[in-house]
């Protein structure tokens, strides 16, 4: 569990990071912190408890004494997956569920993987989806965040006026851009797997947005 010494904090921008989606341990989290990386984004799962080779509270506490800070993101169903406002709050309860019981506290982003979905789905539908899981995750005192990944069913429009949330993180895949706020995460897709300390992992940046907010998350 966390300590005591660790807080909730805003990110500064310009700051290095990874998502994996696998484990990183205590050794490998001082090797990415030696070599940079200031944070590290690893996953929910969309059902409970929460399994072994996605983030645990052992692996939480390993990141932060590695000098890491952590936000976390929810798996996304298989490509193809069909939305729904009765989805969304199920998801973000169970996202609610795991974020507790491995330690992050309330304050931090937790994120919304939004991609994939359904070829032609109707944006309604994507739109409740997203709100209802949004509004679980921030009736629980976290932050909702959405990762506008490829395929979102969404345009920046829709994104921006009709999303519940004030976060956002941009996919190295192509999306649209986000009108007005802009994103506070931007992630780097290479065509090689890019592998550091033996994970394979995909880059971030952080940023303030044009209104000058960004992302939470609990830092050492």
């Amino acid at each position: 569990m966390a300590t005591r010494l660790n807080s909730v904090e805003k990110a500064a921008p310009g700051l290095l990071g990874f998502d994996a989606s696998v484990p990183v341990s205590a050794k490998a989290a001082k090797e990415f912190s030696r070599s940079g990386y200031r944070y590290c984004i690893r996953y929910l799962s969309r059902s409970t408890p929460q399994p072994s080779d996605d983030l645990t509270a052992g692996e939480l506490k390993g990141l932060l004494a590695g000098g890491l800070a952590v936000m976390a993101v929810q798996h996304v169903m298989r490509e193809g997956w069909i939305p729904s406002g009765d989805r969304g709050t199920q998801y973000g309860e169970a996202a609610v569920a795991n974020a507790k019981e491995v330690g992050l506290p309330k304050g931090v982003t937790v994120w919304l993987d939004l991609e994939g979905a359904h070829h032609g789905v109707n944006r309604t539908d994507v739109i409740a989806y997203c709100n209802h899981w949004f509004d679980v995750v921030a009736g629980a005192g976290y932050e909702s965040g959405v990762y506008v990944g490829a395929s979102c069913g969404l345009d920046g429009g829709d994104l921006y006026w009709q999303l519940k949330t004030r976060h956002y993180w941009r996919s190295g895949s192509k999306v649209p851009d986000l009108p007005h706020r802009g994103y506070q995460l931007v992630q780097r897709i290479t065509s090689e797997p890019d592998i550091v300390s033996g994970i394979e992992i995909d880059r971030d940046v952080t940023y303030v947005d044009e209104f000058g907010d960004a992302v939470t998350w609990l830092a050492p």
